[in-house]
């Protein structure tokens, strides 16, 4: 196509070509100063954008959009953790646009969690251009759907955020469009394999701006940035910042969707389902810690093995060909609160390998008891374990089946076998005990992995399971040792009775409410009634004598 205007590109009378001589006046040399020099003052005089109301306008941002750009033009890490509908996508492309205009040969890729969205961006970024002065304009090199390349070197491309989006080039500028929203395999991909080039330079930038949606690496960055342990500037906004949203706004807004959804999209509340296992309340308290160390296999070790204490190793397996992961969580039981001390997560081990690492960790954690389930390929597992490698501390199920709960023997007594059996009558109680522990604080849990597959653990049907596009296999050994912890011989092992020790807690907490400021001594002298708690931690009166306060029948 023959450009019959050289001053423009292809024809397009909005866009310069390129090595056009450009005349300017002294008042526009001025004002080219001022906008190379702000990009605040560049935007809110020059920049235009279309609304649906109005069409298009010129872009004036609000207070909390101009802190933005500000920070944005300032530090090099910046997250923002943004409700929907407050213009964040529309403040990132207009600094982007004074970037690549007045920076020359910079790279620069807006990456979001969909193709279509990241062009959209491009799109917006492009009437914005067109709509500059063309004094202000450089020449047009390329002005394609995903790519735009300036007379001054500057090139900006758009593309689903993906490990191989940016491989290969070096960028000056990445940000990352709704990164929440990024699949948490992607997330991780994208990290460990771009991040550390984007990074290598001293003045490169990265935007992360999102809305929360889980537990998942935006969150893992966010809460990084907050506490200071990241290179990252948090900036949030909350939804009543947004000039017009007032309680009645808010109240409205619920009407028409759900109050899941407004917490989730206008509250940025990380936790978003209301049908995990674990109530919302208490996931949105668990804090990840930094393990202190870390192997490539997998393996994370938050606390090395203390002489005399008790452990208790409970292990998932899979078939290791990179879908269903290998898992196993370390707790120490030597007393209450257990706590997880270490997790191993892996989807490539081959399962004839897994052995040995259970040995080591095993024998590494003072011999700790292990429960593997079998309901798979874990039986052979289990029995390399114990017939080759001699591991002794193998903990055993009982065949005999009662109302559809598994009962617990010995170590191979009677008719027992190695491992247990994942029923639903299993999976039940252990899903049950979990929940009671983590919510009680009887279990601390402080793995990043496991927290983020906590927050993906939802009813389905009539039980619970990862939502779609989860794992769960981290959480799964979690509710095995909810269900070992709630059979009597490991209470024997431990001489731990978690049931008793949560009852005895309610029961201390009704007594601190109601317990007077002070007692008065009739003189009589009355005893508490007897009493007896039996294997279940449930507390039993005699039902005919009258003096006691609850008569358990």
């Amino acid at each position: 196509m023959v450009d019959k205007n050289p001053k423009t590109y292809l024809g397009n009378q909005n866009l310069k070509g390129s090595n056009v001589k450009q005349e300017f006046t002294k008042e526009q040399v001025e004002e080219y100063v001022k906008c190379s020099k702000d990009p605040l003052y560049f935007i809110e005089n020059y920049v235009k954008i279309v609304t649906l109301d109005e069409g298009l306008v010129q872009f004036k941002p609000w207070d909390f959009q101009q802190n933005m750009i500000n920070t944005l033009h300032e530090d090099r890490f910046v997250i923002c953790k943004f409700p929907r509908q407050t213009g964040k996508s529309t403040v990132v492309i207009a600094y982007l646009l004074h970037y690549i205009l007045f920076n020359g040969d910079v790279r620069v890729a807006i990456l979001a969690n969909k193709q279509a969205t990241a062009m959209e961006l491009l799109h917006r970024l492009k009437v914005a251009y067109e709509h500059l002065p063309q004094w202000l304009q450089q020449g047009i090199e390329e002005w394609n759907k995903g790519t735009i390349e300036l007379e001054n070197g500057a090139r900006i491309l758009a593309s689903a955020t993906s490990s191989s989006a940016v491989r290969g080039g070096s960028f000056n500028m990445i940000f990352l469009d709704e990164f929440a929203y990024i699949p948490e395999n992607v997330a991780s991909d994208f990290f460990s394999s771009v991040y550390p080039t984007i990074t290598s330079g001293e003045s490169t930038k990265v935007l992360i701006v999102s809305t929360p949606k889980g537990l998942n690496m935006f969150y893992k960055l966010w809460t990084g940035a907050v506490e200071g342990t990241n290179e990252y500037t948090p900036v949030e906004v909350t939804w009543d910042k947004v000039p017009g949203r007032d309680e009645k706004w808010k109240q409205q807004t619920i009407a028409n969707t759900s109050e899941q959804q407004f917490q989730v999209e206008f509250e940025c509340d990380f936790v978003g389902s209301v049908s995990t296992l674990i109530s919302r309340s208490k996931l949105g308290c668990l804090a990840f810690t930094k393990p202190i160390s870390e192997n490539e296999d997998g393996v994370k070790i938050y606390e090395d093995p203390i002489p005399e204490h008790t452990y208790a190793m409970t292990v998932d397996v899979s078939r290791g060909q990179g879908i269903d992961y290998h898992a196993f969580s370390i707790m120490d039981v030597t007393e209450v609160p257990y706590k997880l001390v270490a997790t191993f997560k892996n989807n490539l081990m081959p399962p004839m390998v897994l052995p040995n690492l259970l040995f080591r960790m095993g024998t590494h954690y003072n011999d700790a008891y292990i429960l593997v389930e079998t309901n798979d390929i874990g039986g052979q597992v289990i029995d390399i374990l114990y017939e080759d490698l001699e591991y002794e501390n193998i903990l055993y199920t009982q065949s005999k089946v009662t109302k559809g709960q598994i009962l617990t023997g010995g170590f191979g007594s009677g008719n027992s076998r190695r491992g247990v059996k994942t029923t639903s009558g299993v999976k039940r109680v252990g899903c049950s005990m979990l929940k009671t522990m983590i919510e009680e604080d009887k279990l601390l849990v402080t793995d990043y992995d496991t927290i983020h597959e906590l927050t993906t653990f939802v009813a389905k049907k009539n039980s619970y399971e990862a939502d779609s596009g989860h794992h769960d296999d981290l959480v799964m050994t979690l509710v095995l040792f909810g269900w070992l912890t709630y059979q009597q011989y490991f209470k024997e092992l431990v001489d731990i009775d978690i049931r008793k020790d949560l009852y005895q807690d309610k029961i201390d907490s009704v007594e601190q409410d109601l317990t007077p400021f002070g007692i008065i001594d009739d003189g009589l002298g009355s005893d508490f009634p007897e009493h007896e708690i039996d294997s279940e931690g449930d507390i039993w009166f005699n039902a005919d004598d009258d003096s006691a306060p609850i008569k358990w029948r």
